[in-house]
């Protein structure tokens, strides 16, 4: 068995790598402010449930966290939990999709939330191209 020696260098982020992780902490600043749009329980106005909002802000505060931890550390846990935060987060948000009574422009906001946490998934969990001549 290998053992990794305390003196090897940490493989460093990627432009691939930063690039979502700029986008995964814009994402997650914009769930934070799930916190300041709760829906009001006693007026009529359409909107996620109140459960759903909070939990999007707390993903938002995690997902901003993960950048942070991930950015400095070069630990690649803190992607897998800035990936696991946005997977979450997307999941809260497909329900826009298939509840009546949604407006279009909604619908259309998810999608393009949905397609733009993808992208940035796939961009934090790219793995650094290994360097010459180790193999």
């Amino acid at each position: 068995m290998s053992q990794i020696s305390r003196t090897e260098t940490v493989p460093g982020l990627t432009r691939k790598n930063k690039v979502g992780l700029v986008l995964a902490g814009l994402l997650g600043l914009l769930d934070m402010t799930n916190f300041f749009t709760l829906p009001d329980p006693d007026s009529d106005t359409q909107g996620p449930p109140m459960a759903v909002a909070i939990a999007d802000g707390v993903l938002g505060v995690i997902t901003v966290l993960a950048v942070v931890y991930t950015w400095r550390t070069l630990n690649r846990t803190g992607s897998r939990v800035v990936a696991a935060s946005r997977i979450l987060s997307v999941v809260s948000a497909l329900p826009a999709f298939f509840v009546s009574g949604v407006p279009a422009a909604v619908v259309a906001l998810v999608a393009v939330f949905t397609i733009l946490s993808v992208v940035v998934i796939a961009l934090v969990l790219t793995r650094p191209a290994p360097e010459a001549g180790t193999a």
